[in-house]
């Protein structure tokens, strides 16, 4: 698994798991900015995503033609726009997984991988990854992520929470996973819907330790966001 040709240096990746909840441009604006950054990614769609990508996007996102619909997503903004964004190169380094492949080489822990980021996370893949169900390919990269000590981030995105929702996130906390709500926030000046499903994103890749330009950084200027026209 994950073979190096002489000289090369071995691949490890990201995995990016995407579950059932809304918001497929955060998990889109992730994914580019991994490969900007030049990472090596794995991708894991759940069937649940597949159907909120569709509703979102009017994307199929299908097995065999998974580079395609990969590139026609990438280059999707926020707003739905088709072409928001030039994806020239990097699909290349992304790896993709079924998500009933339980045989796939992220549900091993001998598979060497940097971490795991599940963007967004619906309150029942949270649910089915803090009690270790590994239902699918993407609960049991999770769980593996978490046996072998790996970064964890879990992009939670569903309103409100109730109190068993709570308790299975403070579980992912204390197996060591972060835990990162999707709730942009508006202080680095954001005039458009891109802007804040960027600022969510960046955080994730913030918890991650992968370095972005995503958003501008607060630096303790009050009024420093503020656009004028």
């Amino acid at each position: 698994m994950n073979p190096a040709k002489p000289g090369e240096t071995r691949r490890t990746p990201w995995i990016v798991g995407v579950s059932g909840a809304s918001g497929t441009p955060y998990a889109a604006s992730v994914l580019r900015a991994l490969l900007d950054a030049g990472e090596s990614v794995d991708l894991v769609v759940s069937r649940a995503s597949r159907l909120t990508l569709l509703d979102e996007t009017g994307i199929s996102f299908r097995d065999a033609h998974w580079q395609d619909d990969l590139r026609e997503w990438l280059a999707r903004g926020a707003d739905g726009k088709p072409g928001s964004f030039a994806i020239d190169a990097g699909i290349e380094r992304v790896r993709y997984w079924a998500a009933g492949d339980l045989a796939a080489g992220p549900s091993s822990g001998s598979y060497p991988v940097k971490g795991m980021l599940i963007v967004p996370a619906s309150t029942g893949c949270v649910a089915g990854v803090a009690l270790g169900l590994s239902k699918d390919l993407l609960q049991r990269a999770a769980s593996v992520t978490l046996k072998e000590g790996r970064k964890l981030v879990v992009a939670v995105r569903e309103t409100p929470l109730n109190g068993q929702t709570l308790r299975h996130l403070v579980t992912l906390d204390d197996a060591g996973a972060t835990v990162v709500p999707a709730s942009p926030a508006f202080y680095a000046g954001a005039t458009h819907i891109q802007d804040l499903v960027d600022f969510v994103a960046g955080r994730v890749l913030d918890a991650a330790g992968v370095e972005h330009r995503l958003y501008r950084r607060w630096k303790g200027e009050l009024g420093g966001g503020t656009h004028t026209t």
